[in-house]
């Protein structure tokens, strides 16, 4: 955690000789490396009665916007064969709401809130920025450069380079908070933009947000979603969310927080040790509310069994010099 900003005790849960959970991700210290991903856990009050929320390493808020949003048409959400199609078009109550009454009751928790916000334009994610600072209990900020749930903005600010730079300059300049970028995995050019958003002051990158899909009601004759087209997430983006997460934590010097398909502890293992130094839990919450404890116990079991000592110690086992022998100490990273 960063000191001075959600941090505080969490109760004890390791017993002695047990793998250590806690993990270093740029400015924050996480007491487990897994939390819930954004919109997949509201601003935590909803999910509190099925999850104890002080045992997450951090929480992630809904995406939320300048102004209050309606989001998108009914249908929203749409099950396929291995996956979910979703598209809210980031509904929430804007930012002052959030900052008023939901950011207050979050700080209590004692555990690092990410506040994850998306504007149409750079002016707006500065302004979102610079009203978050000095908020209680932000430990950060979670810029989502790649929604493909909006018709403005959206997708185009994680394809472009410079668009991207261009956001996280002008957060950077509103605000003392640490940032975090999130990006998708099918940039046409990934590791340009991962460096373009490390080069302009990210702290992290969150790696990969929902993918581009559609599918077809054939007996309406018509798309399934209200909005035509949504967000691919769960089990059939994990591949491409793994392979986007090697390349960028070989690529970059920040940080990368992998999500994407993550429905057990060893999912969360092959994240890390492709070089995530932590994981978020998506679209598993919206079936199990406490996904993210049920994992955050499988890894710790996991860790266990094949003999690690921490995950710090798994972080990057699996990349080449790692297995060569190289970077094997504590904080073995990309």
């Amino acid at each position: 955690m960063t000191a001075g900003r959600g941090s505080g005790p969490l109760p004890a849960r390791q017993e002695r000789g047990a793998p250590e959970l806690a993990v270093r991700v740029g400015p924050w210290r996480l007491e487990t490396p897994v939390m819930p991903a954004s919109g997949t856990f509201g601003y935590g009050r909803e999910m509190a009665a099925w999850v104890d929320l002080r045992r997450l390493g951090a929480l992630v808020t809904k995406g939320t916007s300048l102004r209050p949003r309606l989001g998108a048409p009914p249908p929203r959400l749409a099950e396929t064969p291995a996956g979910l199609l979703n598209a809210v078009g980031l509904e929430n109550p804007g930012i002052e709401a959030v900052v008023d009454d939901e950011l207050p009751w979050l700080a209590a928790l004692g555990i690092p809130v990410f506040v994850n916000v998306w504007g149409t334009g750079v002016g707006e994610y500065a302004e979102l920025a610079r009203r978050l600072e000095g908020a209680p209990g932000v430990a950060g900020i979670e810029l989502n450069l790649s929604c493909p749930n909006v018709g403005a903005g959206g997708t185009e600010f994680g394809r472009d380079p410079r668009l991207a730079a261009a956001v996280v300059e002008a957060a950077r300049g509103a605000t003392s908070l640490p940032l975090l970028a999130k990006l998708a995995a099918d940039a046409p050019d990934l590791l340009a933009v991962a460096r373009a958003v490390a080069a302009a002051g990210a702290s992290a990158i969150t790696l990969t947000n929902t993918l581009r899909g559609m599918a077809v009601d054939v007996h309406r004759r018509r798309p399934v979603l209200g909005r035509g087209q949504g967000g691919l997430s769960g089990p059939a983006v994990k591949p491409l969310a793994l392979r986007a997460v090697w390349e960028v934590a070989g690529a970059v010097e920040v940080p990368v927080i992998g999500v994407g398909g993550i429905r057990s502890g060893e999912d969360a293992a092959e994240f890390l040790m492709a070089g995530a130094r932590a994981v978020q839990v998506g679209t598993a919450n919206l079936v199990e509310p406490d996904a993210c404890l049920r994992v955050t116990a499988e890894l710790e079991a996991l860790l266990r069994r094949e003999g690690f000592a921490s995950v710090e110690a798994m972080i990057g086992a699996a990349r080449p010099a790692r297995r060569a022998g190289e970077g094997q100490g504590e904080g073995g990273g990309a």
